[in-house]
């Protein structure tokens, strides 16, 4: 039974990054308002991360460099968290408070399953 709870959990926990990096190369343009205005580059970012996003939701899933992966969004996620969302909530956006929650707790489930990772 764990492993069967803990497989649907990494693979619950990947697959929304997996779609999350798809929407990057769907709706490149439209995200990259959100990209801070002191990083130069705009789209480029928004495809890089929607890469990033993918490739850390296929590590988990096949358990390839999870570890390393999981890291590494966690990484990004609370990059996320200081650069957009806590912006945002300065700026008085009304969705920032939800979005900083969201990522910081995928931040904090990311780096929990590193931990079951021996890679």
């Amino acid at each position: 039974m764990k492993q069967l709870t803990t497989t649907a959990a990494r693979i619950m926990f990947a697959v929304p990054f997996l779609v999350f990096g798809i929407m990057h190369f769907m709706q490149g343009s439209q995200m990259a308002g959100y990209v801070p205005s002191f990083i130069p580059g705009g789209v480029f970012w928004v495809y890089l991360v929607g890469l990033a996003l993918i490739a850390a939701a296929v590590s988990i899933i096949i358990q390839k460099k999870a570890k390393l992966a999981c890291l590494l969004l966690a990484i990004l996620l609370m990059i996320f968290v200081l650069t957009i969302h806590i912006p945002g909530l300065i700026n008085d956006n009304p969705s920032a408070m939800g979005m900083m929650l969201k990522d910081f707790a995928l931040s904090g489930a990311a780096l929990f399953f590193s931990g079951s990772f021996s890679d």
